[in-house]
């Protein structure tokens, strides 16, 4: 991500993290922090939307970023096509679906774990449009708060 985009998405995921008491600025800090920020989509949009072919081909790319964090637990799916992306990664890895069909708003509270990762699929906090929405940002910001406590268990983080 780059220009005005990667701004916008570090401001906003700023937003939710900051809310807890980070105080990132940066994605260097979110790295030192142990978070690894990334988009789903490794291609070249051409339009607003993206076909599942497409996903399903530049997941290949997302795969092989994922692969280089061995030690990861937590793995935050931000939007549709986060969820769908890790949906082709699993499926072609080991032969299942971790993220069951549906929308946002009815599956964001399901337990979803495989292969000692747990998943969390909420909203994406991209766009103009972010803060327009308050009741999604309360949902994300829950979301990322359901995900930092396991996290922080893990590790015995108080």
């Amino acid at each position: 991500m780059t220009g005005k985009a990667s701004l916008i998405f570090i401001k906003n995921t700023n937003t939710i993290f900051n809310s807890f008491g980070h105080n990132y600025k940066t994605y260097e800090d979110y790295l030192n922090s142990g978070i690894y920020l990334t988009t789903a989509i490794k291609c070249i949009k051409k339009d607003y939307l993206v076909s599942s072919e497409t996903l399903k081909n530049c997941s290949i790319i997302l795969e092989k970023e994922l692969d280089e964090f061995p030690n990861k637990e937590v793995i935050m799916l931000m939007g549709d096509f986060a969820i769908k992306a890790m949906n082709y990664i699993w499926k072609r890895k080991y032969n299942e679906k971790v993220i069951t069909a549906g929308s946002t708003y009815k599956i964001r509270n399901g337990i979803y774990e495989s292969n000692g990762l747990r998943f969390f699929p909420s909203y994406t906090q991209t766009g103009d449009s972010f803060g327009l929405e308050k009741s999604k940002i309360k949902m994300i910001k829950d979301d990322v708060e359901k995900a930092l406590k396991i996290i922080n268990k893990l590790y015995d983080i108080i």
